[in-house]
Formats: structure tokens, sequence, C-alpha cells
């Protein structure tokens, strides 16, 4: 009886790694790297269709050797197949995430190239400018963490802002790159559909654009970051790097693993005192909450009133456009 039970509970973990993995290569599949449509249609449902044979293989004992081996190679072949398709600088970039970041380095002095500070009249109609700045790694004072929510309480875009001794702020957003012609989508996020972006802008760029630009406006909140300073330019000093490293090697967005929240916390890792992962950095809406949790915010006041009083108000695109947005928020211990 007992060895009757365990072979049923095998065949059925069986049926739901073939059943998943049917699913994931139907998909990957139709959001391939071809130009027909058609054709990953098509190629998608022959997968789809062997993947279904398969399972009803695995319901007879006679064929679910060979059910089974067949699935298998052909979904190796897939993997292989999947491995292929590489991300790639050279395409037609919508015009916001066009033009790449870098660094160049002297010494303790950093000059930050291309720092995005578009003059928008709506979200699709702008001026696009850029602009270099030149700091000092030793002013570098503060972190600043930038939530943005659109509806969903769970789900925010974070973006962090590094501020310096004469005022000025560098705020940097991890985004999908986009084609010109290309939509959001989660689904097609998690299948190599979008190449990794860093946004290096002014916050009058990513502050404005969504408190006050986008219609329906987002709610930001911006929340100072507890820590020290050398934890602070350790953290400043590992997205340079990755920002000039993704100009020579691109790589792929991806919706659950590669995003905003993700690639912060695995920033924030260059610091051993770094909060550990949780499934509220997963929820990126809850990561100002998991870091007022862990110390990381001001905690003299309750959460809600501190969320409260972070919320910034729209603002007009003034010269002081980063000291007017922190004007009205509580003022945070080091």
């Amino acid at each position: 009886m007992r060895h009757r039970i365990l072979e049923v509970a095998g065949l059925i973990a069986l049926s739901v790694l073939v059943a998943l993995a049917t699913a994931w290569g139907v998909l990957a599949l139709y959001y391939f790297d071809l130009d027909s449509a058609r054709l990953r249609t098509i190629l998608a449902a022959l997968f789809g269709l062997f993947g279904c044979a398969a399972l009803l293989g695995v319901g007879l004992q006679r064929w679910r050797r060979r059910a089974l081996t067949g699935f298998a190679l052909a979904f190796a072949s897939l993997l292989v197949w999947w491995g292929t398709i590489a991300p790639s600088n050279e395409r037609d970039w919508k015009p916001g995430v066009a033009v790449l970041p870098y660094a160049t380095f002297h010494g303790n002095r950093i000059t930050i190239h291309h720092i995005r500070n578009f003059d928008y009249r709506s979200e699709t109609d702008f001026t696009a400018a850029y602009y270099d700045r030149t700091v000092a790694l030793e002013a570098l004072e503060s972190v600043d963490l930038i939530a943005s929510y659109w509806g969903n309480p769970a789900i925010a875009h974070v973006i962090v802002s590094f501020g310096f001794g004469d005022g000025a702020q560098v705020a940097i957003s991890i985004e999908r790159r986009d084609e010109r012609d290309e939509d959001y989508s989660i689904v097609k996020g998690l299948f190599k559909q979008y190449e990794l972006f860093y946004v290096v802008a002014d916050e009058r760029d990513v502050v404005r654009l969504r408190t006050t630009i986008r219609n329906p406006p987002e709610q930001v909140y911006l929340y100072r970051v507890r820590g020290t300073r050398e934890n602070a330019r350790r953290l400043f000093m590992a997205y340079l790097q990755k920002i000039d490293s993704l100009r020579e090697h691109p790589e792929f967005y991806n919706t659950l693993t590669t995003n905003c929240t993700t690639n912060a916390w695995l920033h924030a890792c260059i610091n051993l005192d770094h909060v550990p992962l949780s499934w509220k950095i997963l929820l990126s809406g809850y990561v100002p909450e998991y870091l007022y949790e862990s110390g990381r915010l001001d905690t003299s006041l309750p959460f809600p009133e501190l969320q409260r009083r972070s919320l910034i108000e729209p603002t007009d695109p003034d010269a002081d456009f980063s000291r007017l947005i922190r004007a009205r928020l509580p003022r945070y211990a080091e």
C-alpha cells in the first residue's frame, strides 16, 4: 500500500513538472525572438500539444518512459535555443531610454554623463535634455528611497536618490529598456522581451514625471534611509559600476528577478549590514515598510504617520526642486 502511495505521488509530481515545463515552453516560444508572429504561434501551439501528449503518456505505464524521454529532449532543445537569445544595446529605443548613462573616474571625483532632465509637457510630449555632473565621492551624504504607487499598494516603483553636500541629488531608477513600438507586459517581462536600463536622472525628471505629468498621477513617497556615509558611498559606487557594465555588456530585464527592487537589494549587499532578502522586496510596495521594520528609516514616528508626511506634493519644476519636495518631510537622524 505504501509503495502504491509513493508511486502515485511520484506520478503526480512528474505530471506537475511536465505541465509547468509545457506552460513555460509555450510562452517562451510565443514570445521568442522571431520576426514572424505566425511562426511563433505555430511553434507554441505544437509544443503545447506535445506537452499534453507527454502528460497523457505519464498516465500510461506502457508509454511513460518514451513520453518522458521525448519531452525531456524537446524541452532541453528549447532551453538550448532559448539560450541563444542575447541582449543588445542596438535597437530602436523609446526616447526616454535611448541614451545610456556612464561615469568616468578621476580619483574621488566622478563625472556622471547623460543625466536625464526632460522638459515634459505630457508623458509622450517632451523636450529631451541631458547634462553631465561632476561630484566628489566624499561629498556624498545621504541616500533617499523614492517609492511610486499607481494603484495596487503591493506594487511600487522604487528609485534611489543620492544626496551630496552642495544640495545636488542624483536619482537612479532601474527600469526596462523597451523599443519604440513596445508596450509593457508583466508576462513579456519574464521572457527576454526587454533589456535592463538604469535611468540616471535629475529629480525634476523622474519625480515630477510621476507626481505631475502622468495621467492619472502616481502617489510618490520620499524616505531618508538611515546608515553611515561609508555605506552610502559603497552603494553609490555599486550602482555606477553596474551602469558602466551595462554600457558594454547589456542584460535582460526580468519582471521577477531583475527589476527595480531586486537589483537595488543586490547592490545593497555590498554592505555587510544589508537587510535580508524578504517577500516584501519581491512585493515592492512593502519595501518602505520593510526598511522601517528593519530600523533603516526614521522610527520616531509610527509608520503610517511617517508615510503620510513622506508623500510628495505635485511641484513645479523650480530650480530648487529637490529642496522643495523635501520641505514638508520630517527630519531624519543620521
